[in-house]
């Protein structure tokens, strides 16, 4: 799991690196060293320190598809599909396959139709991270491989998107719009009801 998981707070001390073998063993250490972070709280948004410290636990781990395989379902029809590893306390994103783009925009002039105007277009790859918040504006998460699956982890906290639901917009006008909840694809490993 992690290399640097020492300084972390949790209810029992976590096993030295080296005894932790399989891929799915150090999976499981992330997120339980992730929920051991942000306890019951406010999640990331609690304090910078919180942040840094989930920041590095992503940075550390080292992907390995048969570690999450279980969890990444794949449909050909589907943009994206969302398979719930944890109903932790979201603002990272942990790339574990392949290769997403983030495209950052500043937030729309809501008084008039216009396109949205993009401050920032940057490629993660395997192991990469990348953190988002409101204060940065709003953003996008594509995969401009048109052949190829990419896979990433989404660290939302505190949850309110799946509780309250969001507002996606318009690149081209800049326009909101509230929709609610997408249903899980799959939890914890195991194929939805559709």
């Amino acid at each position: 799991m992690p290399s640097a998981i020492t300084h972390l707070s949790s209810p029992t001390p976590a096993p030295p690196k080296s005894t932790i073998y399989s891929p799915q063993a150090r999976f499981q250490r992330l997120i339980q060293d992730i929920q051991a972070e942000l306890g019951p709280n406010d999640g990331i948004v609690s304090s910078n320190s919180v942040r840094l410290r989930l920041e590095s636990l992503l940075e550390d781990y080292r992907s390995e598809e048969e570690a999450w395989q279980e969890f990444a379902f794949k449909d050909t029809s589907q943009t994206f599909t969302r398979n719930l590893v944890d109903k932790g306390n979201g603002n990272y994103n942990l790339i574990l396959k392949g290769t997403l783009t983030e495209t950052r925009y500043a937030w729309p002039n809501t008084t008039e139709p216009i396109p949205m105007q993009t401050t920032n277009c940057t490629s993660f790859g395997h192991d990469e991270v990348t953190y988002m918040a409101d204060t940065l504006g709003l953003h996008k998460i594509s995969n401009p491989d048109p052949t190829e699956f990419a896979v990433s982890l989404h660290l939302y906290t505190p949850p309110n998107a799946a509780i309250d639901g969001c507002q996606i917009f318009n690149a081209n006008t800049g326009e909101a719009t509230h929709v609610t909840v997408y249903n899980y694809y799959s939890e914890y490993g195991r194929r939805c009801m559709a």
